[in-house]
């Protein structure tokens, strides 16, 4: 399953820190931001859905997201 999470992040260092974060939270197999898209996507490809937890995840860490259906 893919979530996808349309995002506030901008720099490339800054999305770096949040995937390491990510992956420590959630045992996701890959996730990904694509900066180059104007909604500054993010991807989790992970076996159950975490959206909730992604979201509340990234607001306790400044990041707006919210979650593209």
């Amino acid at each position: 399953m893919v979530e996808v999470f349309k995002t506030n992040v901008h720099e490339h260092a800054h999305a770096e820190k949040l995937v390491n974060l990510l992956y420590k939270h959630f045992p996701a197999r890959r996730i990904n931001f694509d900066l180059e898209d104007c909604d500054k996507i993010l991807r989790i490809d992970a076996p159950v859905n975490y959206a909730d937890e992604v979201i509340e995840t990234l607001k306790e860490n400044g990041v707006w997201c919210e979650e593209l259906v």
